[in-house]
């Protein structure tokens, strides 16, 4: 192609500098997106690992006052202890004897069906 203005550019410039362009816009973009979803999966895990903790503490201080409880009530300085330990280890028998990981399968199938489609803004 010959030009007689020195000042125009070929048509081929502009286009692929517009390709470029809107490359650089998408990597951008993209990166926008990961940075957002970084950010929400790290507020979830902090905001589900504070309440793990909060409420380990609730049951540990909870099962203490029942413990202690019992024993004021059985007049004994160590039987509410031992209720309580045992029924943790009947409870924990029944686990392992009784239930199936199908059950909580089936929980996690439910809670998590479709999540990465409903989650999805782009159509």
């Amino acid at each position: 192609m010959a030009f007689d203005d020195d000042s125009k550019t070929p048509p081929n410039d502009s286009l692929i500098g517009n390709l470029k362009g809107y490359l650089d816009t998408r990597i951008d973009l993209v990166r926008l997106e990961a940075q957002e979803k970084a950010k929400l999966a790290f507020v979830a895990t902090a905001h589900g690992v504070t309440m793990a903790i909060i409420g380990l503490f609730f049951f540990i201080f909870l099962n203490v006052f029942l413990g202690l409880l019992l024993n004021d009530a059985l007049d004994s300085p160590y039987w509410g202890f031992g209720i309580i330990a045992g029924f943790y280890l009947v409870l924990l028998i029944i686990f392992v004897v009784g239930v199936d990981k199908k059950l909580f399968q089936g929980l996690a199938d439910k809670t998590l069906d479709n999540t990465i489609y409903k989650s999805d803004k782009r159509n």
